[in-house]
């Protein structure tokens, strides 16, 4: 039988769906009770804080109404990456709590999944882009000053977008409903025409969507701490395409890369298993609860990231926090600012007494 993580989130043909003879592997009923119960809770919760902060981070970036640098428009980008996949969250929320029944019909299956699909692709290749970014800045600082152009990461940005919506036509085509009568649901689920498709779906997940981004990451990100190590801080802030806060951008950024690919490895570890498990490469109950579980918990890992970056600018991003209070007394009235000015003076006398 089709276990309900893997309906949910794996692949199948129709005559895989629960054969009349079939049970379920024995000792994770506890475990599924457990994950119905109290995953859906935390992805509204992270739904709620990766609203609330990309939509603030995208205001920081939007309001002031002025040209945006070059690594400012593709993280305005990531974060309105974060801010459309979050938006799937209930729906995948809502179909966990009724224990992977899909109330909202094929079509929203179709956009949601298919919405959420792009994204996965479209955030990391943003990745990529803001790594190659920061690595033509600070390795290559002068080619870099014609080769940096705004219009040139608009239009790198536009081209991921177009790619991420590419690589997701296959979840916009295949995602369906069926009926499970063993399980009393009707599941959202990948309905592939042919076996080999499990084959198309590994490559462009695992090989497109993380090995070659990820070598692409390791490369930039490991020539550019070998830069700031050989060029020293005071080296980098004299440089003219970063300018003063180059370091801390790139900290910033660092951060940023080492954030996603936490919380994004485990998932593409698990799905890679589950594609062992669909192919029968692995069979047996240990691999079905290692598989289903896992991709549970992974899933709830990658969600993560999307109200993480928010967290990451505010707390690493220096000049980040500098530029939103400068926004934040623009668009308080006066007497606001000039209070809460002094109260931050108190604050700091305080600390230093």
């Amino acid at each position: 039988m089709a276990s309900p993580t893997l309906l949910a989130l794996g692949s199948y043909n129709q005559s895989q769906l629960a054969p009349p003879n079939t049970t379920f592997c024995d000792g994770t009923q506890e475990a599924w009770d457990l994950l119905y119960r109290v995953l859906p809770g935390f992805i509204i919760t992270i739904c709620v804080l990766g609203l609330l902060g990309n939509l603030f981070v995208l205001s920081f970036f939007l309001l002031p109404r002025r040209r945006l640098k070059v690594a400012e428009i593709y993280l305005a980008n990531l974060a309105a990456s974060d801010l459309v996949f979050i938006l799937g969250l209930p729906f995948w929320a809502k179909n966990i709590w009724d224990n992977f029944h899909w109330p909202f019909g094929v079509l929203l299956c179709r956009i949601v999944n298919g919405v959420i699909k792009a994204n996965l692709f479209i955030s990391i290749f943003l990745v990529v882009a803001i790594s190659q970014d920061r690595y033509r800045a600070l390795v290559h600082p002068m080619a870099s000053q014609r080769l940096r152009r705004r219009r040139q990461a608009q239009a790198t940005c536009v081209l991921i977008w177009g790619l991420g919506g590419l690589l997701s036509v296959p979840t916009f085509l295949l995602r369906t409903v069926r009926p499970v009568p063993d399980l009393n649901i009707s599941a959202c689920m990948l309905e592939f025409p042919h076996e080999a498709w499990h084959y198309v779906k590994i490559v462009k997940l695992t090989v497109l969507g993380f090995l070659l981004p990820l070598a692409a990451i390791v490369f930039f990100n490991y020539h550019i701490l070998a830069s700031l190590r050989r060029s020293g801080q005071r080296e980098v802030s004299r440089t003219r395409c970063g300018g003063p806060t180059s370091r801390k951008t790139t900290v910033l950024i660092l951060t940023l890369v080492v954030a996603f690919l936490v919380c994004w490895a485990p998932y593409h570890f698990f799905a890679f298993l589950d594609f062992l498990f669909q192919v029968r490469a692995v069979q047996g109950c240990p691999w079905e609860d290692l598989v289903d579980l896992g991709l549970q918990f992974a899933n709830f890992f990658a969600f993560i990231n999307s109200c993480l970056n928010p967290v990451i600018y505010v707390l690493v991003g220096r000049p980040f926090r500098t530029k939103a209070w400068e926004l934040y007394k623009q668009c308080t009235p006066r007497s606001l600012v000039q209070s809460s000015a002094h109260e931050k003076e108190v604050l700091q006398l305080r600390w230093w007494k």
